[in-house]
Parts: C-alpha cells; sequence; structure tokens
C-alpha cells in the first residue's frame, strides 16, 4: 500500500519524536506539528500500526517506530542535513594533528566519529588480498641489518627490519632493490606466497643464499598489507541507551569483538551509505541495533569502512550526514598521503 501523504508526515513526526526523547508519541504533539485534528492523526496512526510501520507498547501508550518504519522513513522520507559550516571546521580541526599519519588518522576518526555519534564507532584500515604493491624501499640500519618498507595501493606503508649473517654493502641492497621492484611492484599482495618468493629467489642465482632474510622480511610485510583491522571507539556509548538494555549492550559488545562478523558486516557496496536496521543486520546479537556503514577510497579505490553501531531509535538524518562528510575527508587524505609516497 502507497502512503498518503499525510501518512508520510505523521510517520516521519512519531519518528523525529522518538529519535529525541525515546517515548512513545502522542497523537496529540503530532497533531499540533502538522495541523490535523487529534482524532484525525489516531486514525492514520492506528492505519500506520495495521501496516506494520508504527507499534503500540501499551494501550494507552503513543505509537514508537517499527524496524520496517525505520526503513521506510530512511528509504523514503528522511532528508540528511548538510553540516554547518561551524561543524565542518571543527571536524577539520579535530582530525589535523593527525593528517599526515595513515594509522593515527583513521583512530582519530574513530573517537572523533564515537564523541559525534554517541554511539559505538568502527574504522577498518586499508589493505586487503587485492592490493597492489607500488614500491619496495630497503633502509640500512646497522652494518648487519635493513629495514624493508613496502608501499601499497591502499595507502599503507608496512615495514620489517630483516638482519642477515653477513656485511650488507650498497651493492648488495641496490641488487635487492631492483629485483624487488621488477618483479614484486605491481603484484597484488595475495600473489607473494612462499612458493613465489622461492622462484624469485632462485632465479637470482649465486645471490640465492643471501635474500633469506629479505625474502622472509617481504613475505611477512605482503601478509601484514593483505590483513585489515578494526578499530573500535566509544563501546561504552551503548550503556547510555536504555532500550538495549545490560543484556543486549552485552551482545553487542561481543559481537564487536568477533574480528570475521564485523568485516563482513562492514563489507558493503562502495558510493553510499548504508543503513542496516535490526534483524536487517543479519546476526541475532544485532537484531536491537542499527549500524550505518560508509566505504571510503583511496586513490579511487575501495579501501576501508566507517561505521556506527547504535540502538535502532540513532538519528539517521544527523549521522548520515557526519558519516559523509568523515569519510570524504579520510578518502581525500589518504589519497594525498598515497601520491606523496
Amino acid at each position: 500500500m502507497e502512503l498518503t501523504l499525510r501518512k508520510e508526515k505523521i510517520l516521519a513526526s512519531v519518528i523525529a519524536g522518538y529519535i529525541q526523547h525515546g517515548e512513545p508519541v502522542g497523537s496529540k504533539a503530532i497533531a499540533e506539528e502538522i495541523g490535523v485534528s487529534s482524532a484525525t492523526v489516531r486514525n492514520e496512526m492506528a492505519s500506520l500500526t495495521e501496516l506494520g510501520l508504527l507499534e503500540q507498547p501499551h494501550t494507552s501508550a503513543g505509537r514508537v517506530p517499527s524496524q520496517k518504519g525505520y526503513r521506510e522513513f530512511v528509504d523514503r522520507l528522511m532528508t540528511p542535513p548538510d553540516l554547518g559550516v561551524q561543524e565542518r571546521r571543527w571536524v577539520d580541526s579535530r582530525l589535523a594533528p593527525a593528517m599526515y599519519d595513515s594509522e593515527q588518522l583513521l583512530l582519530c576518526a574513530a573517537q572523533l566519529l564515537a564523541g559525534l555519534s554517541k554511539c559505538t564507532a568502527a574504522v577498518t584500515t586499508p589493505g586487503g588480498p587485492e592490493a597492489v604493491i607500488k614500491a619496495v624501499q630497503l633502509v640500512q640500519t646497522s652494518r648487519r641489518t635493513a629495514m624493508l618498507l613496502m608501499i601499497s595501493s591502499a595507502g599503507t606503508m608496512k615495514s620489517r627490519v630483516f638482519r642477515c649473517d653477513y656485511d650488507l654493502t650498497n651493492d648488495i641492497l641496490r641488487v635487492f632493490f631492483r629485483v624487488f621492484n621488477e618483479k614484486v611492484a605491481g603484484k597484488r599482495v595475495k600473489e607473494v606466497t612462499p612458493a613465489f618468493l622461492q622462484n624469485l629467489g632462485a632465479a637470482l642465482g649465486p645471490m640465492y643464499a643471501l635474500v633469506g632474510a629479505p625474502l622472509r622480511a617481504l613475505l611477512e610485510a605482503a601478509e601484514d598489507t593483505a590483513r585489515t583491522e578494526t578499530l573500535l571507539s566509544g563501546q561504552m556509548n551503548l550503556l547510555l541507551y536504555s532500550e538495549l538494555g545490560a543484556g543486549g549492550v552485552r551482545r553487542v559488545l561481543g559481537f564487536l569483538d568477533q574480528g570475521e562478523g564485523m568485516e563482513t558486516l562492514l563489507r558493503q557496496k562502495p558510493g553510499r551509505i548504508t543503513a542496516l536496521i535490526g534483524r536487517e543486520c543479519g546476526w541475532p546479537e544485532l537484531e536491537e541495533a542499527s549500524v550505518l556503514v560508509s566505504r571510503y577510497s583511496v586513490s579511487g579505490q575501495d579501501a576501508g569502512a566507517i561505521a556506527i553501531i547504535g540502538p535502532v531509535r540513532m538519528d539517521y538524518p544527523r549521522l548520515t550526514s557526519v558519516l559523509s562528510y568523515l569519510s570524504e575527508k579520510v578518502s581525500t587524505q589518504l589519497t594525498q598521503l598515497a601520491r606523496e609516497d
């Protein structure tokens, strides 16, 4: 059944009132807001309840949105507001100290989002098995040790220190540098396997005996790049929402500690913000929670996720705007850092 304009207004008003106060919304408040009689609002509320968009917790109480009602609101009725100039400047100023360190930038973004949303924030680090190796650099640190740096298309820079049982020379390091960048640069990190590196070492002929330590460092850096980490902030914010209850908070927090579950949940389509409401999340621990997910990019390539985890009663319009702006800032800065590398 297609909703009439009046039903849409009443549904949006109930949801806005419930998000703000956390209490069932009565017909009188809605009637005053949209300019019709309380009797008319009650009739429309009854119809919206029959459609499964509203629920009535108690016989004499007002209405609260159902998860289906929130879905209708998010898909068709809400209009995310533009962030004000002052709020954008405040976000920029908080991110500024971490702008030239990718890991600190993502951690700062998680902390900032948790504070702005009063929910839990999750940010995944860039990388993954599809990341492409852009370059490998070598820096000698002592007579027999050197640091290997692997730079990827995801904007990551992973380092490993290796030690040889012989003295390193500039000529040896130049050979390593040339071979690694000719044979490894341009490969996806998932292609850098023990078998691949064994073949690479064998192709060096007499120098094969010298490359054991740097090849192990190369493999470890590739494996590190292939892994993504989920940074969490604001877990205790969930205690602010009585509708979750102590048991609900424990279930959500338990889920957040499941690396595999979180990775699956945050793997949404890039280019738009995805709202997963309650049961739509697909995990029983999150049946009373909602998740907003935005994918960020590096150099135009999908790289990671920024997300808000909170109660179903979250301020979807405002938080969509906050998430969109923060995701855009992270994408822009990580792309700049990747180009500088």
